[in-house]
């Protein structure tokens, strides 16, 4: 895989609840944008079987497409995978996890969750001071993840924040609009 400069600042993080509405999400990603192709709970076959449709969507759009935790044919790299990949990017929920991240040659790093969200309910979410000194800690890019849509990333943005990522963001009931990046 050639990978694509400049890395994504918009990412779309797949989930099964998302159901008919990841086509809709898909078709709302602008160009240059990434994915997280990540449907744990599927069975292996239909895991890549939608793999396989979600890719005919994404080569069309020219988005970059990662595969959780395993290699997907066609995939252009790897969000937490173990084994070797062109690309990779890994999840950081504390300092541990974003050094390892960086050890372990991460070209980015989806810190969460900075705000509640609905995938976590209960969970203690990061908040702005603690997003902060984690990402000015990194060194590598940092996407925001939990919460995330493209006002709460503008605050961010000088706490070192990269990009963000969002599930909920990119569905159709909300309003989202395009941030000049």
């Amino acid at each position: 895989m050639q990978r694509r400069q400049p890395l994504p600042r918009l990412w779309l993080m797949t989930d099964e609840r998302q159901g008919e509405s990841l086509w809709e999400a898909l078709e709302r990603l602008p160009r240059g944008a990434g994915i997280v192709f990540r449907h744990y709970g599927l069975p292996a076959v239909e895991r890549r079987r939608l793999f396989a449709r979600v890719r005919k969507v994404i080569r069309r759009k020219r988005l970059l497409l990662l595969g959780a935790e395993m290699r997907f044919l066609g995939a252009d790299g790897v969000h937490n995978g173990c084994g070797r990949a062109a690309f990779r990017t890994a999840s950081a929920h504390n300092h541990a996890e974003l050094k390892a991240a960086e050890r372990g040659g991460a070209a980015l790093v989806f810190v969460s969750p900075v705000f509640a969200t609905r995938s976590h309910p209960g969970g203690k979410p990061l908040g702005r001071v603690r997003f902060g000194l984690l990402a000015r800690q990194a060194r590598i890019p940092i996407i925001a993840l939990g919460g995330m849509d493209s006002r709460r990333w503008r605050s961010l943005k000088a706490l070192g924040a990269y990009g963000w990522a969002g599930i909920d963001a990119w569905s159709a009931d909300q309003k989202w609009k395009a941030v000049p990046i």
